[in-house]
């Protein structure tokens, strides 16, 4: 599937901003399953872009403004091609002894340590995790979290903002695809099996119209190792497919949000939109 991605975040002030600092992660990554083609950041007010990559791989668009504006427009363009073919070798799962060995807690600490986002919450979620994954290999008992996070808390947009932990959201079994995300990391990293946080995009429709562009979202998943890393979306509780692209991966959306900076001036509104459309 070949997909063209535009995510556009403007920030409005409440009068001018004298200077601003920011870094961007809009651009999809080059994977074996996914290729990007063509990838563009442009800025309003004009600035200097300079680009690189962060410590977590993530491409990452970085510009100063020392004119005063009360408007920031930052968009991302992207053409992407992805291609997840089921028919691809998954190999064995590892056992519980292998996961626990020395040398894989050493080479996957930063996954295997929770964050503060993604600490389990303290009220019987550990000893859920464990009942459910008792008797199963790592595989079986990640789908088997996932689908229970899935099922426990609902999907709400707007029920929590950008800064929610999975205690917060747990607790009011409502949330938004970051923390179902953060609370099967949570689940994941209780059990010993390394996980990661993956932020993209996903095209809403299941079997996408060629041509047509429709309102997509800006969307997160998890990354689990049981021998090699599988992708699994805990929001629809599917597995990664052609209509997810992959932007950025890290311990949780602290390390990859789309747009981050600081800045002297009034506080702002930010919003957001995002447009998919299916080219090939």
């Amino acid at each position: 599937m070949r997909l063209r991605i535009e995510h556009t975040s403007t920030h409005t002030y409440g009068g001018p901003v004298r200077v601003s600092f920011n870094e961007a992660r809009l651009t999809p990554l080059t994977l074996p399953d996914q290729t990007a083609l063509d990838t563009r950041v442009q800025v309003s007010p004009t600035a200097t872009l300079t680009r690189y990559w962060d410590y977590w791989g993530t491409h990452v668009t970085a510009f100063d403004l020392h004119t005063r504006h009360d408007v920031l427009v930052t968009r991302g363009i992207s053409l992407v091609e992805t291609d997840r073919r089921a028919e691809l070798v998954v190999p064995d799962p590892l056992t519980w002894e292998e996961l626990g060995s020395d040398a894989l807690l050493d080479d996957f600490a930063e996954f295997l340590t929770p964050t503060p986002r993604t600490l389990p919450p303290p009220e019987g979620f550990r000893e859920a995790v464990r009942d459910l994954a008792g008797g199963s290999d790592p595989r079986e008992a990640a789908h088997r979290i996932c689908g229970w996070i899935h099922h426990e808390v609902s999907y709400v947009p707007g029920a929590t903002g950008v800064h929610a932990t999975a205690q917060e959201s747990w607790d009011q079994r409502s949330g938004v695809c970051q923390d179902l995300a953060h609370l099967a990391l949570a689940g994941l990293r209780e059990l010993g099996i390394p996980a990661r946080y993956v932020s993209g995009y996903l095209h809403p429709r299941r079997d996408p119209e060629l041509g047509e562009e429709v309102a997509g979202e800006s969307h997160a998943w998890i990354e689990f190792f049981d021998g090699a890393w599988t992708g699994w979306d805990p929001t629809n509780d599917i597995a990664i497919g052609d209509r997810h692209v992959v932007v950025a991966r890290a311990r949780d959306y602290s390390d990859v949000s789309p747009l981050q900076g600081v800045y002297s001036g009034p506080k702002s509104t930010v919003t957001a939109q995002v447009l998919v459309a299916r080219v090939a």
